[in-house]
């Protein structure tokens, strides 16, 4: 939740925030909490054939929720989606439902369908950009800049822990014919472009940093969990080949975790900025 709060919070700035401000902020947290949830439920109704192998302990293919209730929870999560955001913005509305459309269309066929390489991997993180872009709709700002900056931040980021858990998931795709930088040029190739997608998001980070109101209770925690993810993602590299699978689940959760904390890193420097502005 922090994570969707910060982006309006961002791009509001550090001035006094009124009943308005505060509300959109609050729909925008709920619109993209239960868009969240939507995707992550039609994600595993989707590959529901590719969990089987690769993730069995997931609920569908473990037996604890039959499809159809599942897709009837992903439905209840749509609509609060679209109610909320349409509660924000008209923009935002829109903007929801073009991403609605391309998520049930790319996971249910396109990832599947398409075969130039690496497809599923360059863009899945589209889901992800939805985030930034959502957050500066939703308070209408103009700073078109910081808006692209974090955008491209999230799509490099999330590319950077979509990749090793590939690397784990690579029977599971190559079976149903998911293109991903795995099943298309091999575990190795995958693990260097990550390394590479994580450092060029870290660059980027500090990038958000010297370009927006952020202090240094952003960036010095953002740089550690950088650091600490780019050692592991370097041992993703250098591992042997038959030790890669269940090292690249371990490396997709730590990329991730870095993703979403770079976001909370973001919330909580605004957090402390606005109460020095009230107070003092």
């Amino acid at each position: 939740m922090f994570m969707f709060a910060s982006v309006p919070m961002l791009s509001y700035g550090i001035r006094s925030y009124d009943l308005s401000i505060i509300t959109t902020i609050v729909l925008t947290v709920l619109a993209l909490y239960s868009g969240f949830f939507a995707a992550l439920i039609w994600n595993d109704i989707t590959d529901a054939e590719i969990d089987a192998i690769v993730h069995p302990d997931r609920p569908v293919p473990a037996g604890r929720i039959r499809a159809k209730r599942f897709f009837a929870i992903a439905l209840v999560f749509s609509a609060l989606t679209f109610i909320f955001s349409f509660l924000v913005s008209f923009w935002c509305f829109m903007l929801v439902g073009a991403a609605a459309l391309f998520v049930a269309f790319h996971n249910k066929f396109l990832k599947r369908i398409i075969k130039f390489s690496a497809y599923s991997e360059i863009f899945t993180p589209l889901q992800w950009i939805i985030v930034p872009i959502f957050g500066f709709l939703a308070v209408n700002s103009s700073n078109v800049q910081d808006m692209l900056l974090l955008v491209i931040f999230t799509y490099f980021a999330d590319k950077a822990h979509d990749l090793p858990e590939g690397i784990h998931d690579r029977n599971g795709d190559q079976k149903y014919g998911v293109r991903t930088y795995t099943t298309s040029f091999g575990e190795k190739h995958a693990a260097k472009v990550s390394f590479t997608m994580l450092f060029i998001s870290g660059m980027l980070g500090v990038i958000l940093y010297i370009k927006t109101t952020l202090t240094l209770i952003f960036l010095i925690p953002f740089l550690l969990v950088w650091l600490y993810s780019l050692y592991h993602s370097y041992k993703l590299i250098i591992i042997k080949k038959s030790e890669m699978k269940e090292l690249g689940r371990i490396v997709g959760r730590k990329n991730f975790n870095y993703f979403l904390l770079a976001y909370d890193f973001i919330f909580l420097d605004i957090i402390i900025q606005l109460l020095m502005f009230y107070k003092w």
